[in-house]
């Protein structure tokens, strides 16, 4: 039923209709964007630099391709880079906090100073360098986000589940003889769903950034492969002639960030009620 009142709690939520029904057309529309008949790398050189126009209503870039196509199959590399570094992050950072909470002592104490050894260098700094002595391709950037943006991940589930772990369920669980495996899989991983999930929410939008900014860098996809931030890249010798090239994925990218981080807002703010009302029965 949590599903159920969850998803009506995002409907009822008018801060998030907007951001719900933008993400929800990217989505569609980067699902679909194999099925327009524009090719987004078919080069027109009669058409550079054409503004926005009925034709090309987000105008042609510098070899005449058709810019609102190069964006919906940006979006395809973004959001898919957005959500398998998440993924990947959120795995390793899960899987750490949880141990580093339920063993504590010297386990904890080793895993969290490891921890502070790599936040002690911010994390988009720490991409971009491994960025650089790294192959080009989805699968490098997704690997390189994923695994140096698990950190905080893995304090926040940590905290958790040191207070999880005094709980009466786990205490018996332990006395009974449960496997350490299966209390972690069984009773506490279920309790820190809800922190996952709206974790997992918000870590897309850094994981957006992250691309964009490595793609940015000329550290991203290989062309004419494009993403939002290669996008922005290629729109710097372009720009004064035609600004939108580089407005357009820019504007983009914030809205879709902005998207996500509200969403994830609101299902944690659902998540903390939830968790007053169980503490109030």
């Amino acid at each position: 039923m949590k599903k159920v009142f969850l998803f009506n709690f995002l409907l009822t939520n008018k801060k998030i209709i907007l951001p719900i029904i933008y993400l929800l057309s990217i989505i569609i529309l980067a699902s679909c964007a194999g099925f327009f008949s524009i090719d987004p790398n078919e080069i027109n050189l009669e058409k550079t630099l054409n503004p926005p126009s009925p034709e090309h209503i987000f105008g042609t870039d510098e070899m005449g391709r058709d810019y609102f196509m190069r964006c919906i199959y940006g979006a395809r590399i973004s959001l898919s880079v957005g959500f398998f570094a998440m993924l990947t992050s959120l795995f390793i950072g899960t899987t750490l906090g949880l141990t580093a909470g339920y063993y504590g002592n010297i386990i904890d104490e080793i895993l969290m100073r490891f921890i502070d050894f790599i936040s002690a260098i911010p994390a988009l700094i720490l991409i971009t360098v491994v960025g650089m002595f790294i192959r080009k391709g989805i699968i490098s950037i997704v690997l390189i986000i994923g695994m140096f943006s698990w950190m905080g991940i893995a304090r926040i589930i940590r905290a958790e589940v040191l207070s999880l772990r005094q709980r009466d369920y786990v205490k018996y669980a332990k006395h009974i003889g449960e496997k350490n495996i299966t209390i972690l899989i069984k009773h506490i991983l279920p309790q820190v769903m809800p922190l996952i999930i709206s974790t997992a929410t918000i870590g897309i939008a850094g994981s957006i950034m992250a691309e964009s900014a490595l793609s940015y860098l000329g550290l991203g996809v290989v062309p004419p492969t494009s993403s939002w931030g290669s996008l922005i890249n290629n729109a710097r010798d372009s720009f004064q002639k035609a600004p939108y090239m580089a407005i357009i994925p820019g504007f983009l990218i914030f809205f879709t960030v902005y998207s996500f981080k509200e969403i994830g807002a609101v299902i944690k703010k659902y998540f903390s009620l939830d968790k007053k009302d169980e503490a109030a029965k």
